[in-house]
């Protein structure tokens, strides 16, 4: 049967108000094809969820924080961009949705899937056999790549893009992979193992991806070659830049801008109004470095703002079985940026300096 015959027709990130203010909905998944397919319709819109998600996660400090728009305009075929941030909507959307599948599948969710026994009996390694239930990444992928890669339905060099990165969020599944093993033998003498493979906590993927993102290589076209539009010059010189780009790599096209500035038809909030990080426990040199990334380096200034926060607290374990907390206030301080003044710019310094890869 032919791909499109699976073509999903909607699909977009909105805002939902039922979760808190950051939370991101993905909905809306229609396609075409037999009904027996909308049985995974909900796991890939959870999937393309849980992807976001986690994009918002690994940019919550950076200068682009992977806005609710983020998904939509990496696959609007009007406003299709290529950026080294595109390119990580992409995959960790990818892998969202192929995680969500294969991990269904192995709680029994789905008649038609169920653990990847296919291995079972065979020598893993030196003391261990493999056995047990190894979650079927194998059908998460099929299922995933139906849905996902659908949505590519022009042949030009970003179509190609997008379906490579989507590839890589999917292997990026099955390297973080995990494998789990259980002792047999006299007494627990453990002399031989059964060994099955898991999914990863997908945090780590997400981690996994970010390095990909910070190496990701940018492809290097031949603009006379490819100003001949559709013709097989053309397809050769796209298809002579991707022969040299590994599997796991993620690959984009533009550079990015410097995501300071507010670009409404671009989906770019810019940072004014951001908040950043310069006190706290346990925060990293890039967190600690945040005001001066999203605030100093774009024109603006850091705004110190002191807000009362109601948490719990004296909390007392009561027998039994409850624990009773008080109510306490305290003042917190947070920072925000702010503009200078009102006719304040950003000076041209600044904008070179953000020029390229900056986030």
């Amino acid at each position: 049967m032919k791909r499109s015959t699976f073509l999903i027709l909607f699909l977009t990130g909105v805002y939902s108000t039922a979760l808190h203010a950051a939370a991101w909905s993905v909905n809306n998944f229609l396609m075409t094809g037999p009904k027996a397919y909308l049985t995974y319709s909900s796991s890939v819109a959870a999937g393309a969820h849980s992807g976001m998600e986690e994009c918002k996660f690994q940019f919550g400090w950076e200068r682009w924080n992977c806005p609710e728009s983020a998904l939509q305009l990496s696959t609007h075929n009007r406003l299709r961009s290529a950026t080294r941030e595109t390119s990580f909507v992409h995959a960790i959307s990818s892998a969202g949705v192929m995680y969500t599948l294969t991990r269904n599948c192995s709680m029994g969710d789905f008649e038609s899937c169920g653990c990847d026994d296919s291995r079972n009996g065979r020598v893993g390694g030196r003391g261990w056999v493999w056995g047990g239930c190894s979650d079927n990444v194998d059908f998460g992928e099929r299922i995933s790549k139906l849905f996902v890669d659908a949505l590519e339905t022009g042949h030009d060099t970003r179509a190609l893009i997008n379906l490579h990165n989507n590839e890589v969020g999917r292997l990026a599944v099955k390297a973080t992979m995990k494998r789990t093993c259980k002792c047999h033998g006299v007494s627990g003498s453990c002399s031989i193992q059964t060994c099955w493979l898991q999914l990863a906590e997908f945090r780590e993927i997400g981690n996994y991806l970010k390095i990909k993102y910070n190496q990701a290589h940018k492809l290097e076209m031949d603009k006379r070659r490819m100003r001949a539009g559709n013709s097989a010059d053309s397809r050769g010189a796209t298809a002579e830049t991707f022969h040299h780009v590994h599997a796991t790599e993620l690959v984009f096209l533009e550079d990015s801008p410097d995501y300071c500035t507010r670009n409404a038809s671009l989906g770019h909030h810019g940072t004014e109004g951001r908040e950043c990080l310069q006190t706290g426990k346990n925060l990293s040199q890039w967190e600690k470095r945040s005001c001066r990334r999203l605030c100093t380096e774009c024109g603006l200034r850091v705004e110190e703002r002191r807000t009362e926060v109601v948490a719990s607290c004296n909390c007392k374990f009561h027998w039994c079985c409850t624990v009773r907390c008080e109510q306490c206030r305290q003042l917190v301080a947070k920072h925000f940026c702010t503009r200078r003044d009102a006719t304040a710019v950003v000076p041209n310094h600044v904008k070179r300096r953000n020029k390229g890869h900056k986030r």
